[in-house]
């Protein structure tokens, strides 16, 4: 299989330290406990597992890089440059480029937001979660409501092409008004994308072993039928179970994990997804790369597992992207992506005889999108 027939490729690119862990959070993050990041240090293996990497592009250009972590912004500009300008000479990129950085507004500087975007950084994801400061008091955030402002209007000056702001609702003491208050107050700030999800407790973090008081089950829904109301209103539209976006503003990175296009992953803890010819057959194989931002750097191969999805896998996860999508993808695609033939997916005639898919296109219809999980549990069978 050429090149152009492979999957789009993008990068993903791991920074594993914070200011300090947040109770909700399950990522692959380490408080930095005040000391300073080994960031020369760090780039230098980020650089190294790059190259270690780059045979697996296997001819494809970059179409996208995504730096998250922890907070990426913990980063000095000039290291983010230095490892930037490594990647463009390790791989070859698309003209225009999406490059998103996540960044926090515990970390904002206005200079250190200009490095960026001098840096290469055209798209900046901005996590605020709330802009009520009991709210981000209870979340443990290290910034207030007013920084959050700060934050986003600076990204919008210093003249990033693009920027999402990201909100979690259901959160401890939130009132559906609450709620629909700081939605408000991110359109109201101008964003051209914003991630708007619910807060759930996941295993391994505090929140879970010692769960806050949530709303009612009742209230939730008010939340997000009100909220997506207030978002269409406002000329998003919803193309991702939490992503919405401004016409033609889709975050390109994360299209192509929905699309099941493959990614190499670097940095502590990275995942990647990355087809090969085997055999005369196309194979998605999973790889992951040490955990502890310590053993990644000091291990001389940090690789931590490569695993190849098993045949009869591969329609669960190809559908556990596709269907998150909105608007679904085209038939084609699923044995473009996957070398395998869409016939042969019994789950399908299921699910549009129960009128829960599309009949001509791989896309949940309204009622399926209200029951995607019970979907996504029959390609599961």
């Amino acid at each position: 299989m050429s090149a152009t027939q492979l999957p789009p490729l993008s990068l993903y690119i791991h920074i594993p330290w914070c200011l300090q862990k947040c109770p909700y959070c399950d990522f692959n993050s380490h408080a930095s406990d005040g000391e300073a990041v080994p960031e020369q240090e760090y780039v230098d293996c980020l650089l190294s597992d790059l190259k270690d990497e780059a045979a697996l592009a296997q001819g494809r250009p970059l179409q996208s890089i995504f730096i998250g972590g922890g907070t990426p912004s913990l980063l000095s500009p000039e290291a983010l440059s230095r490892l930037l300008s490594g990647v463009r000479e390790q791989l070859d990129c698309v003209d225009g480029m999406e490059v998103t950085m996540e960044a926090n507004p515990g970390t904002f500087e206005i200079d250190r937001f200009a490095g960026f975007r001098e840096a290469g950084v055209n798209r900046l994801s901005i996590g605020v979660q709330s802009f009520d400061d009991g709210c981000l008091q209870q979340l443990g955030r290290v910034h207030d409501a007013e920084q959050a402002k700060q934050a986003i209007a600076a990204a919008k000056q210093l003249g990033f092409d693009r920027v999402n702001v990201d909100l979690m609702h259901g959160l401890p003491g939130q009132t559906p008004a609450m709620a629909q208050a700081d939605l408000q107050q991110a359109i109201e700030l101008g964003p051209d994308h914003l991630s708007w999800y619910q807060l759930t407790l996941e295993p391994n973090t505090l929140f879970y072993s010692q769960p806050p008081e949530l709303p009612e089950e009742d209230d939730l829904v008010d939340i997000q039928e009100a909220g997506q109301e207030l978002l269409q209103a406002a000329g998003f539209k919803q193309y991702e179970i939490s992503a919405w976006c401004q016409p033609g503003n889709q975050a390109k990175h994360n299209l192509n994990y929905w699309r099941f296009g493959d990614y190499l992953g670097i940095g502590a803890g990275a995942h990647g997804k990355i087809s090969v010819m085997q055999d005369g057959e196309l194979q998605v194989t999973r790889r992951v790369k040490l955990r502890q931002p310590k053993a990644y750097m000091q291990a001389i191969q940090p690789l931590a597992s490569v695993d190849t999805v098993a045949k009869e896998d591969v329609p669960l996860e190809f559908f556990m992207n596709a269907l998150r999508l909105r608007e679904g993808v085209s038939q084609g695609l699923y044995a473009q992506r996957t070398g395998q033939n869409l016939d042969a997916v019994e789950a399908l005639s299921r699910l549009r005889q129960r009128g829960l898919l599309e009949h001509d296109r791989l896309q949940a219809t309204e009622l399926g999108w209200r029951f995607l999980n019970e979907v996504l549990a029959d390609f599961e069978d």
